[in-house]
């Protein structure tokens, strides 16, 4: 919040509002700002998820669509103010659909703050287990099969192993630039270490 709520405030001064679209966000995200926040700046918020995972009991400022963050086409051109993206590039899947979704994002918007897992990182975040994403992919699948790891359980089978893997792929420093190449590319540290990488891009 730190380095979204000047974002936040800038577009305010210019605009009045502020309009986000937030791909796989979720309301409980944006409760971490200050109390009033979201009526001082005016801002209103689409929250994008797939079908099935929309959130409950959503009220203003936020409305939901269901949609794939990867194909937004029924949106125009700089529909919104802002795009933002909590952890979520790293499961839509493999390298095209992350081209996809990084060019959604900087089309659907004339800023965008996309935030990820720094693979660089030595505990996983998902399975929250230290170095797992560094194992080549068929280690990482025994793995699954054979233990419980942090958030996911047990895989049932071989196949089921596989969906759990490929459910998350980190991306490093150098892939979120070739993703996002007008973008500053901001490192979150934990304890010096780089833990997120944070694509801040676009202009009015």
């Amino acid at each position: 919040m730190a380095l979204l709520l000047p974002i936040l405030e800038e577009i305010a001064a210019r605009r009045g509002q502020v309009r986000i679209i937030d791909l796989g966000g979720t309301m409980r995200f944006w409760s971490l700002l200050p109390p009033g926040t979201m009526e001082r700046l005016r801002l209103s918020i689409t929250l994008v998820n797939l079908t099935g995972h929309v959130p409950p009991g959503v009220a203003a400022p936020f409305t939901a669509m269901e949609g794939d963050a990867c194909a937004m086409h029924g949106l125009a051109d700089r529909s919104f103010d802002l795009v933002h993206s909590n952890s979520v590039i790293e499961h839509v899947g493999d390298w095209a659909r992350m081209q996809a979704f990084a060019d959604e994002a900087q089309r659907l918007a004339p800023r965008h703050f996309i935030q990820t897992p720094d693979w660089a990182f030595p505990v996983e975040p998902h399975c929250m287990t230290p170095f797992f994403h560094w194992l080549p992919r068929p280690v990482r699948i025994r793995l699954c099969q054979r233990f419980a790891l942090g958030h996911w359980g047990r895989a049932t089978s071989p196949e089921d192993a596989e969906l759990m893997v490929d459910s998350a792929r980190l991306l490093s420093f150098a892939q979120m630039a070739e993703l996002f190449p007008a973008s500053t590319i901001v490192r979150e540290r934990l304890f010096g270490l780089s833990k997120s990488l944070i694509a801040i891009g676009g202009s009015d």
